[in-house]
Order: structure tokens, then sequence, then C-alpha cells
């Protein structure tokens, strides 16, 4: 029987903090498109050992989160306009339909979270806060997904906005946008009138229209 790598030990909890608190940086756009990381700078930083640092990198790599070159060198992912096309592509096909399937179990309180959400989204745009913009509307569509209890098609949503994450932050604090996602409104009121094929123009047009800027 294979044995599986306690949390208690010291290097599988460093290892695990290192590597959620780097996911997170990555998807929410607080690291810049090709900024390098080192395992040594790593370490230091979270005050772990290298190991921990190694396998965290090793994770996010496979995850396409972060890159490595032929000569070792780690970083977040360029994306060329054609890769930004293929990532828009599979969110077109995928997140319609996660939405269509939380439909059934968007009750009152969802749409009242994701309300709360989108004027978070709003303020960070008003603002002028690139990564709180880019953090609240993927917790605006995660937040909608989750009620799909899709976790395996939620977990390729998710490795699609890693890879994305940094050329969103840049783009959109190019733009200096100063409003939220249109498209936001009509996905709540579609929800609230449990309309399945206005949700689903809805989402696919919030997430092709917004890519459109990273593609251009």
């Amino acid at each position: 029987m294979p044995i599986t790598p306690r949390l208690t030990d010291p290097n599988a909890a460093a290892h695990e903090r290192l590597y959620r608190s780097l996911r997170q940086q990555v998807m929410h756009g607080e690291l810049s498109p090709g900024q390098p990381l080192t395992l040594r700078g790593l370490a230091k930083d979270y005050g772990v050992s290298m190991t921990p640092a190694r396998e965290a990198i090793r994770r996010l790599v496979a995850e396409g989160a972060l890159t490595i070159s032929s000569s070792g060198r780690v970083s977040t992912p360029e994306l060329s306009p054609e890769r930004i096309e293929e990532l828009a592509a599979i969110r077109a096909l995928l997140e319609p339909e996660m939405a269509a399937r939380a439909l059934p179990r968007a009750h009152f309180a969802l749409i009242e979270r994701l309300a709360a959400i989108n004027a978070l989204n709003a303020e960070a745009a008003l603002k002028q806060d690139a990564v709180a913009y880019v953090r609240t509307n993927l917790e605006f569509h995660r937040t909608l997904y989750l009620r799909a209890q899709a976790p395996a098609m939620l977990a390729m949503c998710e490795t699609v906005w890693l890879q994305l994450g940094p050329t969103m932050r840049a783009v959109y604090a190019r733009l200096k946008r100063r409003e939220p996602p249109q498209h936001h409104r009509m996905i709540l009121a579609a929800l609230k009138a449990g309309d399945e094929p206005a949700l689903r123009l809805s989402v696919r047009t919030d997430v092709t229209q917004g890519l459109r800027h990273l593609a251009g």
C-alpha cells in the first residue's frame, strides 16, 4: 500500500504553503509576465529550505503556472497572441457549461454573493487596481462555478486562469479600466430569471470579449 507524505512533516507543510501562495499570486496577476523566479529567492522569501521550493516550482510548472527554459530559468508565462486565442477558446467552451450546471443551484444567497463580489470588482476598476480587478473577476466566476459541483471541470478552468493571470494583470493595468465587465450584470440577470440560454451567452461573451484585449 503506497504511503502518502504527511503534512505534519516540515518539508511537506512548507512545500504546500509555498505552492498555494505562489499559485494564488500567479493566478491573480500579482506577478508580471516573464517575471523570473529562483529557488534561492523563493526559499529565502518564504523561510523554507530548497527542497520544498523545488517541489512547489515543479508542481507549478506542470500546471502551466510557471515555465522553465532549457537553461533552467524559471519564470511566469509570457503568452503569444496565438496562445491567448487558444486559452480563450477553452474558456468559451468550458465556462458556459459550468454556469449552466450551476443554474439549478443558483439560490438567492448565491446571487447576492455574486453581486457583492461584482461591487468589489467595480471598486477595483474605479481605483485602477489591476491585481484586485483580476482577483475579484476570477472570484466572481469561481463562486458561480463551484455550484456546478463539477470539480474536474473547475480544475481545468483554474489551469487556464493560472496561465492567463500575469498577462491579464498587465493588460488591465495598461487599459486603465474604470468600470466592471458589463456582462457580469447580464450573468446576474440570467441567473435571477433562470434563463440558461441567456446565461450561456452572457458567460461566453464575457470571457471572449475580455480576452480579446489580451490578444490585441
